[in-house]
């Protein structure tokens, strides 16, 4: 609150005239102050602080005994390596002495950016690409709800339609090409991949393309 507080004054000089009062203003400070600080709780007990985001990624068990290579429908093997050197094969792997007289696989080299993996990834994943589109429409018109989109996305990039992407390394991939993998993989609509050892004759043929 302000309070005047009143000086000297009202005396006569040699005129005879009165003279006024002279008055000072005082501004008391306190309500300012706690009206800031009832302002700076309230804003701090309602904001939302930024939340950890953390990255999933699945890892399959190590099984005892060796197992058999198992045939991955509608999948694509990414291998990574040194030099940020991406490589990769659509559906299972052959080597070159298969019994079975199927064709030998072969190696393409890309590059991680939108013109390599990335148009790879949509190209190949097109169904839930497709799908989830949908999803965005119906939720842009507010036809479901945030929690039924997720649930209807999720539901997608599970679907055997959909693709699914082993991810394989040798003792020279860095970590960063790792991380920048899984990435791309979440903005492609991946939602079926894991990270895996090489097998012998994919290594083989691995260190024939980076001679």
């Amino acid at each position: 609150m302000a309070e005047i507080a009143e000086g000297g004054g009202g005396g006569h000089g040699k005129s005879g005239k009165k003279r006024a009062k002279k008055q000072s203003t005082r501004i008391d400070m306190t309500p300012m102050v706690d009206l800031a600080f009832l302002l700076l709780t309230f804003f701090v007990m309602t904001s939302t602080f930024s939340k950890p985001k953390s990255m999933e990624i699945s890892f399959p068990a190590k099984p005892k005994e060796a197992q058999p290579d198992v045939e991955v429908k509608n999948g694509l093997t990414v291998i990574l390596t040194k030099d940020d050197k991406v490589f990769y094969y659509k559906g299972q792997f052959n080597a070159r002495d298969n019994k079975d007289g199927k064709v030998p696989t072969e190696l393409t080299e890309t590059q991680l950016n939108n013109e390599g993996l990335h148009k790879v990834l949509l190209e190949l994943n097109d169904y839930a690409k497709t799908e989830i589109a949908k999803f965005e429409g119906k939720l842009k018109r507010k036809e479901i709800q945030d929690s039924t989109f997720k649930r209807m996305a999720m539901e997608a990039k599970g679907d055997k339609k959909s693709l699914t992407v082993l991810i394989k390394t040798d003792d020279k991939a860095t970590y960063r090409n790792v991380i920048d993998i899984v990435d791309e993989l979440n903005i492609c609509y991946v939602g079926k991949y894991v990270i895996i050892d090489m097998s012998a004759p994919e290594y083989a043929l691995l260190n024939e393309k980076i001679k």
